[in-house]
């Protein structure tokens, strides 16, 4: 039988034990015992650290025997002054590594069976194992750590924009399904049959109420829900830190947000952000870096050599340059050593995969080595080289296309080399606000430009006259915040004017009909005026992949799912029983 708490109450974590000859109580789980015979070491974990419990010739017979039943993962209770170990047994790799605590007091207060792995920093166990019994896994310090590195996000995130005079405004879980770009999670009615509400995808049209209703500045640690394929940085739900600002104009959240990123840092990593943070337009970051998240930790940008090539009777660059392409390559610096023919040769197909019709390189190892030699003037060779600036060592990849195209795939490949090459530095925090953002996108399929972003973004007023003309100019008042590759934040100034919202649903072929149905609460707020304001959300949870340089959301969420948007442990989505479903009035297909 179990022993009680009763008499014995925690006066310290594991971590946080210091004061020699000080009498504490400490609690947790067994980490492991060493059993000498005439001494027990028992190592105490909590979620602060570790801490040993010694046990010798002068404990109690009775708690020596209690200890000597204990197993890894029982949790226990133990009372008892602490004292300094023999100086041979000093291990300062640890908080808690000079002292150890002589226990004359134990309470084993639950037994643990076998746990189906061992709990330990480094595993190798697969990671669906420890998923299923997650519970487990969050015992492992490297998890612990995550999120209480997510906590502190959170902590100070609040404590940041109450002082700049943001107020915490909670917003409805079930809303109206309204399009915000990806599917919504759908919840039935019971009271309105053939009904449903939405899993907010975002708070974006809440929020927009609350300028309408006066409440100027608004923060929000709000938790949002998208049905969407999953990915290492993408969970189908999430929360956003969620903000929106009246008065102002897009420097102003822009300045407050680098004000909170740069406190972060400091207070968390002790990193000093620069800021201004830099900014790169929409067109400026693809033609680099052929990414609207490029990662600038690193070179090899992408460079323009189509009027070098413009004369080379090569077909695959002649058919690009005719049909309205270009012709673009990487320098992959020093590459040469690292992409042998076989290395290239995948890297070729990792290109055809992605969209590629093909890969030219030149190869420069003892002497420059091109795939499209035999269509080489004199000169030709000598011209690339110098335009893209390659030398020995180096090796540059080329492709013709589509611009589009052409920029997308040289954008995947520099990630991949600078992988491969090493050349990303790990400790280094590289921000980028990345501006004037498409307002509209082609869809190929339908044959239509859609809305990049949400129908209420402002457009830049010098592309208002191309609306109804040349979609493709428009330009929006919006802006992504990106960090070392990842896009933490998308935001923009909102249309405050009636007319204007107007416009901006007909330039998207929406009928007053679709209007009123989808945004008609939205659309008569504004008839009552609205003051200019505009706001943006960024991801904590991508935030704090990144500052507990995690691989995956995955380490930084407490229970999260997996690629097929199902939870191992509790094993959700499960089936409901009929009467569940007959109450909602819905009935299954098979």
């Amino acid at each position: 039988m179990a022993d009680s708490m009763k008499g014995l109450k925690r006066t310290c974590y594991c971590g946080e034990v210091s004061e020699v000859g000080k009498e504490v109580v400490v609690a947790g789980f067994v980490d492991r015992v060493r059993d000498k015979n005439k001494i027990i070491f028992i190592i105490l974990r909590d979620r602060t650290g570790i801490v040993q419990l010694t046990f010798n010739d002068d404990t109690d017979r009775a708690v020596f025997e209690k200890a000597s039943s204990c197993r890894s993962e029982d949790v226990i209770m133990a009372k008892g002054k602490v004292a300094q170990r023999d100086e041979f047994n000093f291990n300062d790799e640890i908080k808690t590594g000079r002292i150890e605590i002589l226990v004359d007091e134990l309470r084993v207060l639950s037994k643990a069976q076998t746990p189906p792995f061992a709990i330990t920093d480094e595993t190798k166990v697969n990671e669906e194992l420890r998923l299923k019994y997650r519970y487990l896994d969050l015992r492992r310090s490297p998890l612990q750590k995550n999120l209480i590195m997510r906590h502190e996000i959170a902590r100070i995130t609040r404590e940041y924009f109450y002082e700049n005079n943001f107020l915490e405004i909670e917003t409805p879980m079930m809303m109206k399904s309204t399009p915000e770009g990806a599917r919504d999670y759908l919840i039935p009615s019971r009271v309105h049959k053939g009904k449903f509400y939405a899993l907010p995808q975002s708070p974006q049209i809440y929020k927009q109420l609350l300028m309408i209703a006066g409440y100027d500045r608004y923060i929000q640690l709000a938790r949002c829900f998208r049905d969407e394929d999953l990915r290492a940085d993408r969970q189908p739900e999430f929360t956003q830190i969620d903000l929106e600002m009246s008065f102002v104009d897009s420097e102003d959240i822009q300045e407050c947000v680098e004000g909170f990123i740069h406190r972060l840092f400091k207070e968390l990593l002790d990193v000093d952000i620069p800021t201004p943070l830099p900014k790169l337009t929409f067109a400026d970051a693809m033609n680099r870096y052929g990414s609207d998240k490029p990662d600038t930790r690193f070179g090899m940008e992408i460079q323009d050599i189509s009027d070098t090539v413009r004369d080379i009777d090569f077909v695959v660059f002649r058919n690009a340059l005719e049909e309205g392409g270009s012709v673009r390559a990487i320098n992959v610096k020093n590459g040469a050593a690292t992409y042998t023919r076989k290395e290239i040769d995948k890297l070729t197909e990792h290109a055809k995969g992605i969209g590629a019709k093909g890969l030219a390189y030149i190869r420069w190892a003892d002497e420059p080595n091109c795939s499209f030699k035999k269509f080489l003037a004199d000169g030709d060779l000598e011209n690339i080289c110098n335009a893209v600036g390659a030398e020995q060592g180096d090796l540059v990849l080329i492709c013709a296309d589509k611009t589009k195209t052409v920029l997308s795939i040289l954008g995947a490949l520099r990630l991949i080399a600078g992988k491969r090459l090493g050349v990303i530095p790990e400790d280094k925090y590289n921000f980028l606000w990345i501006t004037e953002m498409p307002f509209f996108e082609y869809d190929e399929e339908t044959g239509s430009w859609v809305a990049a972003h949400h129908p209420f973004t402002m457009p830049m007023e010098e592309c208002l006259d191309y609306l109804d003309s040349d979609p493709a100019n428009v330009r929006a008042k919006a802006w992504d915040l990106v960090l070392n590759g990842t896009e933490l934040s998308s935001g923009s100034m909102r249309i405050t004017d009636f007319e204007l919202q107007q416009k901006m649903f007909e330039a998207l072929g929406m009928t007053d009909e679709e209007i009123q149905a989808k945004f008609g609460f939205l659309v008569d707020a504004y008839r009552y005026a609205a003051p200019p304001h505009g706001g943006m959300g960024i991801g904590l949870d991508r935030l704090a992949m990144i500052m507990c340089k995690a691989d995956s959301l995955r380490d930084v969420t407490a229970f999260p799912k997996v690629q097929n948007a199902s939870e191992l442990m509790s094993e959700c989505p499960s089936v409901v029983d009929s009467d569940s479903l007959d109450i909602l009035g819905i009935q299954v297909k098979e």
